[in-house]
C-alpha cells in the first residue's frame, strides 16, 4: 500500500486500514479468560487454552505488512494474496485471538484490500467469504457458550434465554453485513473518484494536444493567407512600380521630362500602396492585436489608421461592453480588420459605418460601406469572405453578408455571449 501514499484519495483507505489493525491489536491484548470454576464438589474443569499474545500480535503485524505493497501482477497473484489474508486472520483466531472483534477487524482489512484489487465481482466474492467466516465463528462462539453453560449446570432451557441468544446472534450478523456493505461502497466511491480524475486528466491532455494542433493549423492558414495577400498586393504593386520606373527612365532618355514625371508620380504612389499593404500584413501577424486595450479602443485605433491611410471616412457607433473573453475580442477585431482590407482593395467606397452593440445574450457587429458592391451569386468564395465566415463560426456565431452591384456591402456578425 506504499504506492497509495502518493494519492490523496487512497489515504482515507490507508488510515481506515490502520484503524482496523489497531482495533484488532487492542482487542487481542484485552482478551482474558476467567479462572477455572468448581462444579459442585468436583475438581475444576480443564484450564482454558493459554493465549499466545505475541503470536497473535505477530500475525496481525504480518497481515499489516502485506498491505505495504499491493500486488499488481496477474489475477492469480491477487487471489493468492487475498487467500493469504484470510489464512492469517484464521491463524490469529487459532493462536488465541478468540474475540470476535479481532477476527472481524482483520476480515475487514482483507475485504478493504480486495476491493482495491478486484472489480465488483471479485469484491462481492471476497465479501461473501468474509461474511461466511464471521458467521461461522459467531456460530462456534454460541455453541461454545451453550456447552459451557451445560458444564456449569446452567443450560439454556428457558425460551427467553434462547430468544435473547438468537436475537443477539442475528443482530451481530446483520451489523457486520452492513459494515461490509459500507466498506465496499466506500472503496467503490473512492475508486470511481480516482477513475474520474484520471479520465479528466487524460481529457485535458488530449484537449491541450488538440489546441496545439489547432493553433499550429491556424498559424499555417494565417501565414498562407498573408503570403497570398502579399503576392497579390505587394508583388503586383512592386512589379507595376518597376515598370513605371523603367518608363520614367525611358522618357527622360527620350527628352520627355513631363512624361517621365508622370511615371515617377505613379511609381511613388505604387510604393506607398505597397508599404501600406506591408504594414497591414505585419499588423495582422501580431499575436495579440488588442494589446491590453478594450475592443472599442482597438477598433477606434484601427479605424483612425484606416482613414489616415486610405482617406476613407469611418463612422463608429460602439456601445460600452463589459468584460468579454479574449478570443471573442480577437475574433471581432480580426473581422473588422479583414473587412476594412477588403473595402480598401475592392469596394471603391468613400464611407464606412461600423456598429458594435451588445444585447443581453448576444453581441452584434455590423460593417457597411457605400462602395460598388458585388453580385453574391458570382462572388461568394473569396478568401477574405471565407476567412471571416470561418472565424465567426468557429466561436459559435452567425455570419451574414448582403450586397448588390452599386449598392455597397453590409457584413453582420451575431455572436452569443
Amino acid at each position: 500500500m506504499g504506492d497509495r501514499f502518493q494519492e490523496r484519495s487512497f489515504r482515507l483507505l490507508l488510515y481506515l486500514e490502520w484503524i482496523l489493525l489497531g482495533i484488532a491489536i487492542i482487542a487481542a491484548l484485552s482478551i482474558r479468560h476467567p479462572p477455572p470454576m468448581m462444579l459442585g464438589g468436583l475438581r475444576p474443569g480443564p484450564p482454558p487454552p493459554r493465549d499466545l499474545p505475541w503470536a497473535v500480535l505477530g500475525c496481525i503485524v504480518v497481515l499489516g505488512g502485506l498491505g505495504l505493497r499491493l500486488p499488481t501482477g496477474s489475477l492469480a497473484v491477487k487471489i493468492l494474496y487475498t487467500i493469504a489474508g484470510f489464512s492469517l486472520s484464521w491463524l490469529t483466531v487459532s493462536l488465541g485471538g478468540r474475540g470476535n472483534t479481532v477476527f472481524s477487524a482483520l476480515l475487514l482489512v482483507v475485504v478493504l484490500r480486495a476491493c482495491v484489487l478486484f472489480p465488483w465481482r471479485g469484491r462481492i466474492v471476497t465479501a461473501i467469504a468474509a461474511y461466511g467466516g464471521f458467521v461461522l465463528l459467531l456460530w462456534r462462539r454460541v455453541q461454545h457458550f451453550a456447552m459451557r453453560g451445560d458444564r456449569l449446570g446452567r443450560s439454556l432451557d428457558t425460551l427467553q434465554q434462547q430468544q435473547f441468544l438468537t436475537s443477539l446472534t442475528i443482530n451481530a450478523a446483520l451489523l457486520y453485513g452492513l459494515v461490509l456493505l459500507f466498506v465496499m461502497l466506500l472503496v467503490g466511491a473512492v475508486l470511481s473518484e480516482r477513475e474520474s480524475r484520471e479520465a479528466l486528466l487524460m481529457a485535458n491532455t488530449r484537449l491541450r494536444r488538440y489546441a496545439l494542433l489547432i493553433e499550429n493549423q491556424a498559424m499555417l492558414q494565417e501565414r498562407s493567407r498573408i503570403a497570398r495577400e502579399m503576392h497579390d498586393s505587394v508583388g503586383h504593386a512592386l512589379t507595376a512600380q518597376s515598370i513605371q520606373l523603367e518608363n520614367a527612365a525611358l522618357s527622360y532618355c527620350q527628352g520627355d521630362p513631363e512624361q517621365g514625371q508622370t511615371h515617377l508620380s505613379a511609381a511613388r504612389q505604387l510604393g506607398k500602396d505597397a508599404l501600406r499593404d506591408v504594414r497591414q500584413s505585419v499588423a495582422s501577424l501580431q499575436t495579440s492585436p488588442i494589446q491590453g486595450r478594450s475592443l472599442p479602443q482597438a477598433v477606434q485605433a484601427l479605424a483612425d489608421n484606416f482613414t489616415q491611410t486610405t482617406q476613407i471616412s469611418v463612422e463608429l457607433a460602439i456601445a460600452p461592453l463589459k468584460t468579454i473573453p479574449p478570443e471573442l475580442n480577437t475574433a471581432l477585431y480580426r473581422l473588422v480588420q479583414e473587412a476594412l482590407t477588403n473595402i480598401t482593395r475592392y469596394s471603391a467606397a468613400s464611407q464606412v459605418q461600423i456598429s458594435l452593440t451588445a444585447a443581453p445574450g448576444q453581441i452584434s457587429l455590423t460593417i457597411a460601406d457605400n462602395g460598388r458592391g458585388f453580385d453574391q451569386r458570382q462572388n461568394t468564395t473569396g478568401f477574405g469572405l471565407r476567412s471571416m465566415r470561418d472565424r465567426i463560426e468557429a466561436i459559435g456565431g452567425q455570419f451574414q453578408i448582403h450586397s448588390e452591384p452599386g449598392q455597397g456591402c453590409t457584413i453582420r456578425a451575431l455572436i452569443p455571449r
